[in-house]
């Protein structure tokens, strides 16, 4: 049971950080005391950073001779889409599983003016605006990630000039946020061995199975999405994924998936983010400062 818990589950708890799972969860913030580091954003918070590094881009832009479009930013809603389990039962109703969010990203990737103007700029202009908007890559900032590895992001372009005036430090910023970030592969694998999880995970299975939804684990959901509602009109589709995500969603809160979830990433976050201590107070502190500066544009 354990193993088949482990192969089912250690791609979606790779997505916690991302999905809210503990850092910018939209929950309340955590109570700053005087050894705590600052308290972290709600996922409200982030939209308006993400919102104000646009506007800074489409500035810089402009001073480069380009135009440039913010936006669209992904809103609160957005941002809970990709979790482990849904367990919010009105917004599984709405959304399902976040369907209408991919059909509007596939969209704009298609049309968006920020995809349209410079794929129709002469070469020499797109080349200049490739280099004004991200930078050289032959000019980058790197990382050496905890997990292994390294990311690297150029240190100049608008992206960057943003996230400079932002932040406050541009490099510092980088350096702190990929380590904060990466470190899921450090304890993804002590989470699915938890006996509180596999527990819970088997009894949303039953649950489920109780349901008419003979399902393993939201995972198994997960990877055959697209199987199951191929053929359908994306109105079929989005109908039949919202009546399975609701069922999910309340066989989750009766069996405390999502809760058990959330709180063992938690749990062993924070033993792993003891050895970067550092790097953790700078990037909630570099956020906060993000914040003011973005409520100050």
């Amino acid at each position: 049971m354990r193993g088949r818990t482990s192969l089912l589950l250690s791609t979606v708890f790779l997505m916690c950080l991302t999905a809210g799972c503990a850092a910018g969860s939209g929950e309340r913030p955590d109570a700053a005391g005087p050894s705590t580091p600052p308290r972290d954003l709600t996922l409200a918070e982030e939209v308006e950073i993400d919102r104000a590094e646009d506007v800074l881009v489409r500035r810089c832009m402009q001073r480069q001779g380009f135009r440039y479009w913010p936006g669209p930013v992904a809103g609160v809603d957005e941002r809970k889409a990709g979790r482990y389990v849904v367990d919010d039962v009105g917004w599984a109703r709405r959304y399902g599983y976040g369907r209408p969010f991919d059909v509007a990203a596939e969209e704009d990737r298609r049309s968006h003016p920020n995809i349209t103007y410079p794929n129709a700029l002469p070469q020499e202009r797109r080349i200049r605006y490739s280099l004004a908007l991200d930078g050289d890559f032959d000019d980058t900032i790197t990382v050496d990630l905890p997990s292994g590895g390294s990311v690297r992001t150029p240190r100049t372009g608008c992206h960057a000039e943003a996230r400079e005036r932002l932040y406050g430090d541009h490099a510092a910023w980088f350096r702190a946020a990929k380590t904060v970030t990466s470190l899921t592969p450090l304890y993804v694998p002590r989470i699915l061995e938890d006996e509180r999880l596999v527990t819970a995970s088997d009894a949303w299975a039953r649950c489920m199975k109780k349901a008419g939804k003979p399902f393993r684990s939201p995972d198994e959901i997960r990877a055959r999405r697209d199987g199951l509602v191929r053929g359908m009109s994306e109105r079929e589709a989005q109908r039949a994924e919202v009546a399975l995500a609701v069922t999910e969603a309340e066989c989750a809160r009766r069996t405390s998936l999502g809760e058990t979830a959330r709180s063992l990433e938690k749990e062993y976050r924070a033993k792993a983010l003891k050895k970067y201590a550092a790097e953790f107070t700078a990037y909630r502190a570099m956020r906060m400062t993000a914040l003011t500066r973005a409520r100050s544009l």
